[in-house]
């Protein structure tokens, strides 16, 4: 670690389906944040942790902030909110190719009430032609005082170490703390439950994705032969929801279970036996019990 070592976590806070998990997982150089282009993919706080020589970077990934139709839609807007004077800066995402939207004026007032440097992240710049975000740039100007707008394509990574620099100069000199070969601060049994969750998201249409969680029953070495046996139960509110995740002769389970098991071998780096159940819990988003049952604690934040 060198002298003047700087330090600091960092929130990413925008509309639903801006980038934030794109970026993060560009930053850390890994996959820890799933990724969909459905909204409000994100559920909890995920923390990524980038270090180099000078510096360690926390970046906090947050839900989407949204108007809450059910306590799992609270839940998610509260995560974002609380971790606005948590932190050293907040990183404000917008999609250049949407532009304004009703949802980034909620998230401005809510941006009035944060002492800490607020940078406009104008993402997805690949998609658009530079002729629009000169109009774009102007437009958020007017609505807060941003310490620096910056344009970059997470996809891509236009930009992203120009925005690393400029991150590194506005953090406190501090410690170290994580080790710098960890990327994340969730334990395993999470980001494998989010992976088993994205394939089902990638997979599904209408209103499936939002309705289920993936609870991990079990991690244990496979006593038969080498690798992990993993249990997981794929929670739905529906009947219904539960035939169309099993599939046509178990096809679809199937599906979710091959595509998780690459990720989840590529996390563990060791081969991985994936056992998956569906369950049925009969509106759950709007259960708290349930919602602490499936990791969905407010106390956490």
């Amino acid at each position: 670690m060198t002298e003047n070592f700087k330090s600091g976590f960092i929130t990413i806070v925008g509309r639903p389906n801006v980038g934030k998990s794109t970026f993060m997982n560009r930053v850390i150089g890994e996959k820890i944040a799933i990724m969909s282009d459905k909204p409000q993919t994100t559920r909890n706080k995920i923390q990524g942790v980038y270090t180099d020589e000078e510096s360690q970077m926390v970046f906090i990934d947050t839900p989407g902030i949204h108007k809450p139709k059910h306590k799992l839609g609270d839940f998610m807007v509260n995560t974002a909110e609380n971790t606005l004077n948590e932190v050293d800066a907040v990183l404000f995402m917008i999609n250049a190719e949407e532009g304004y939207g009703r949802g980034d004026q909620f998230i401005i007032d809510r941006l009035q009430r944060v002492n800490q440097p607020v940078f406009l992240i104008i993402n997805k710049i690949d998609r658009v032609h530079p002729d629009k975000l000169l109009p774009l740039i102007e437009q958020y100007k007017d609505m807060y005082d941003f310490e620096e707008i910056i344009p970059i394509s997470a996809l891509e990574g236009n930009n992203v170490n120009h925005l690393l620099g400029v991150l590194k100069s506005h953090l406190p000199e501090g410690p170290q703390f994580y080790p710098e070969d960890q990327i994340t601060d969730h334990p395993e049994r999470f980001v494998i439950s989010e992976f088993i969750r994205e394939k089902v998201l990638h997979l599904t249409r209408e209103e499936i994705p939002h309705s289920i969680a993936v609870v991990i029953e079990g991690i244990k070495p496979r006593e038969d032969a080498p690798g992990v046996y993993i249990q997981a139960a794929i929670i739905v509110e529906r009947k219904s929801q539960k035939g169309i995740i099993i599939g046509k002769q178990g096809s679809m389970l199937k599906e979710v279970g091959k595509r998780a098991r690459k990720d989840i071998e590529s996390l563990l780096g060791s081969k991985v036996y994936l056992e998956l159940w569906v369950k049925v819990q009969k509106d759950w988003r709007n259960k708290q019990i349930q919602l602490s049952d499936f990791g969905y604690r407010d106390d956490e934040y």
